[in-house]
């Protein structure tokens, strides 16, 4: 299992690190390319602070907070191996924890995290929103593992009414 989680992680960096070159190698900055019939937009933008441009003044504040967070994310992953539990659970918090590793090392070796996708829509708000492959990652990291955590319950509770029913009958 450990080898399925350090080629995931080995293939988002490298994927992440791909489409990050190549944006700025092909674009210039205010550029925007169409792909997928106009569904996802192709832009370079360095973003200098967290999501949605937060903290965008304040780089060692979101560095400093980077860097906290991914330090618990690792020990929550880490934890984690250690129990029974849901691999759905673990893939999740890898996804969380892969997003996080990509993002952090970035800003602590540029002091800005690149963006380069957005979403070909009508509605500007969305439209108007950059995003990486570790946006996605930290997006749906979460989701993932809150559905594992719900599995890993009903396995637990599943196991627990085993054990009963093994020593009302052993009994």
């Amino acid at each position: 299992m450990i080898n399925f989680f350090v080629s995931l992680i080995v293939g988002i960096f490298m994927g992440d690190n791909y489409l990050k070159e190549r944006m700025e190698r092909e674009l210039s900055p205010g550029e925007t390319q169409e792909i997928c019939g106009g569904r996802l937009l192709l832009r370079k933008y360095h973003n200098e602070g967290a999501m949605l441009g937060l903290g965008k003044r304040k780089g060692l504040v979101v560095t400093t907070l980077s860097l906290i967070l991914t330090a618990l994310s690792t020990l929550v992953f880490v934890l984690s191996l250690s129990m029974y539990g849901s691999n759905m659970l673990r893939t999740g918090l890898f996804l969380l924890l892969s997003g996080a590793f990509i993002k952090t090392s970035e800003t602590l070796k540029k002091q800005y995290v690149m963006d380069y996708v957005s979403f070909g829509v009508k509605w500007k708000p969305l439209r108007s929103l950059v995003f990486n492959v570790s946006d996605f990652c930290i997006d749906t990291g979460p989701m993932v593992s809150a559905l594992g955590f719900k599995n890993q319950r009903r396995k637990l509770r599943k196991m627990r009414a085993k054990k009963q029913n093994t020593r009302k009958n052993g009994l």
